[in-house]
């Protein structure tokens, strides 16, 4: 949903608000107290998404502010808690700018478009002693939420992110907080007198069992020490063969980063005329410093990326595909994250924020998943989305992976291996960056599901023997 349906979404829930509130009110007594817990009486607080406003009236702070999307939240949370103050505002293109002891994020994170731009914006309202507090629904309850929706026994809501505790850790990480704490609650989000209260009380302390409850929460702070940003010049790699129709807007939607950036187009003996149409972006763009390499041939990504980063002069090389199936502004979040020492292999995943209906087909998502934990054990780093195209570190790093090649051999015929596999070998800090995944709208996929996985189950072989068995 976009942010005009989601902003209208929760206009019309803000009406029934206090009927589901009622209908749940065990669960929501529960995050009172889960909340009341951590946050000290008397605080100034400000509860982000904070719908009609009944968590915010009952943590007794010394000054209250509310926030949300949904004007008509605000009207309503006004009207019944004068003493607070309400405002709508949207995270993700934050108005406010003023400080407070707490922020509260309920059941949030999965309403947001971009939870990293949100985490971005929290430097407008935290210094060091702040605390963030976040609760969101642990995603193995994905179905039993969506039953319940479906029963009548809970809200509908719009399609939600489902994150894992680790994904919101690594956004927070890239945007310079540190968790502090982080728990579960609710094996048992529903009242059964006694048996609720006595499941809920020691479930959540048990190994195994906790990971199974319904809520995780987590409490983050600013990081000790901000590192210094860096000014470094990009150059961007964008491997093309058959994309014409998608040539003018990658280059007039690569953003411009760090101290210079260059558009490095690689084509792969294209038939449809995207040499062509790249020479005239070279002509109708002069300020955009834009250069074309002809591969000679259709000899696949890997050697379009290593003829593309051997000419590259920029001090971060980056990979974008030419599909625009991941957007070139989020290259702004991959720049930032070297820029600022967050990482060393800045890794896009494609597997965090829902896609668009025909972005990836459903097989394609479950072998991602599958792979996925593959390489996660076999380079014992988590490795979310080892194929999404967009993959970024310095070029200092590419030489000594390519220095040291040899040791793998010429196996990869995607360039995506090559790359994590070296990272890996030199012990790189490799970072996953979520990104919105796009349905293509021009051309058609290079990629061949049957051929391509048996690929994979090659590639994961030749990990297993590198990295195990040497």
């Amino acid at each position: 949903m976009d942010k005009i349906q989601i902003k209208n979404f929760f206009d019309n829930s803000a009406k029934t608000r206090d009927i589901w509130l009622k209908k749940n009110r065990y669960y929501h007594k529960n995050i009172v107290k889960l909340f009341s817990f951590n946050i000290p009486e008397n605080s100034t607080i400000l509860e982000i998404g904070c719908s009609t406003g009944e968590l915010l009236n009952k943590l007794n702070s010394s000054k209250g502010a509310g926030i949300d999307i949904s004007p008509k939240a605000m009207e309503l949370a006004k009207n019944k808690y004068p003493h607070l103050d309400f405002s709508t505002d949207d995270i993700e293109n934050l108005k406010l700018n003023e400080k407070f002891d707490y922020i509260v994020m309920q059941d949030l994170l999965g309403h947001l478009t971009d939870v990293w731009q949100a985490f971005r914006n929290l430097k407008k309202l935290t210094k060091p002693e702040t605390r963030i507090i976040i609760s969101y629904y642990n995603h193995l309850w994905e179905p039993f939420v969506l039953l319940a929706e479906f029963l009548g026994l809970k809200e509908k809501q719009p399609h939600q992110n489902w994150l894992t505790i680790n994904d919101i850790e690594n956004l927070l990480y890239l945007n310079n907080y540190e968790v502090i704490k982080k728990g579960h609650r609710f094996l048992m989000p529903f009242h059964i007198p006694l048996i609720s209260d006595l499941i809920n009380k020691f479930a959540p302390g048990a190994p195994w069992i906790k990971s199974l409850c319904m809520i995780k929460f987590l409490v983050a702070k600013e990081t000790a020490s901000i590192p210094k940003h860096r000014d470094l010049s990009v150059s961007v790699l964008i491997p093309a063969r058959n994309e014409r129709g998608n040539i003018e807007t990658l280059v007039k939607r690569t953003p411009d980063l760090g101290k210079h950036t260059e558009i490095i187009f690689v084509d792969g003996n294209s038939d449809d005329g995207t040499p062509d149409e790249i020479n005239e972006m070279i002509n109708k763009y002069p300020k955009k410093d834009i250069r074309l390499i002809l591969e000679g041939g259709a000899f696949g990504k890997a050697d379009a990326v290593r003829k593309g980063f051997d000419i590259a002069k920029g001090d971060i090389l980056m990979i974008l595909d030419a599909d625009i199936t991941v957007m070139p502004e989020d290259l702004q979040k991959f720049y930032l994250a070297i820029a600022e020492s967050k990482g060393e292999f800045i890794n896009g995943s494609r597997l965090v924020y829902p896609m668009e209906k025909e972005a990836m087909r459903p097989l394609n998502i479950l072998g991602n998943k599958f792979f996925s934990m593959v390489f996660t054990w076999t380079l014992e780093q988590s490795i979310k989305d080892t194929l999404c195209g967009t993959k970024v570190l310095l070029k200092e790093n590419y030489l000594k992976i390519k220095e040291g090649r040899k040791y793998f051999g010429n196996f990869d015929p995607f360039g995506d291996f090559d790359l994590l596999f070296g990272a890996s070998k030199l012990n790189l800090k490799i970072v996953e960056m979520p990104v919105s995944y796009k349905e293509r709208t021009y051309g058609i996929t290079k990629i061949s599901r049957f051929r391509h996985g048996l690929l994979l189950f090659k590639m994961a072989f030749i990990a297993f023997k590198k990295f195990k068995l040497s």
